[in-house]
């Protein structure tokens, strides 16, 4: 089981990346997988998270109206793009994924990583001018 994330780089202000979060040894249909960022400052913060049931999608309110996270289960990858980008949105970006069910469904919209299980090693996004 495995995550790759890639789509990271450097950007300015106002700009945007779209992240990529792959998967390998496993079918991501059945997991709900969300994106997570890590800073020596703030530490881990969820931004976003999709369900694979029913596709709804829960945002951060740092991350509402800005990103958007989608599947693609064909190609068996999730994207994170984020539009507007702010010096503040710089961070490690991670993919992460739950086993579906009825009852980790129901939490997803909390974006606690103690719900997610696999975990990518990381994508750095840098947002300066």
């Amino acid at each position: 089981v495995q995550l790759v994330e890639s789509g990271g780089g450097q950007v300015q202000p106002g700009g945007s990346l779209r992240l990529s979060c792959a998967a390998s040894g496993f079918t991501l249909d059945a997991y709900g997988i969300a994106w997570f960022r890590h800073t020596p400052g703030k530490g881990r913060e969820g931004v976003a998270c999709i369900s694979s049931s029913d596709g709804v999608s829960y945002y951060a309110s740092s991350a509402k109206g800005r990103f958007t996270i989608s599947r693609d289960n064909a190609k068996n990858t999730v994207y994170l793009q984020m539009n507007s980008l702010k010096p503040e949105d710089t961070a490690n970006y991670y993919c992460a994924a739950d086993r579906e069910t009825y009852y980790s469904r129901i939490r997803y919209h909390r974006l606690d990583p103690a719900d997610f299980g696999y975990w990518g090693q990381g994508t750095q996004v840098t947002v300066s001018s």
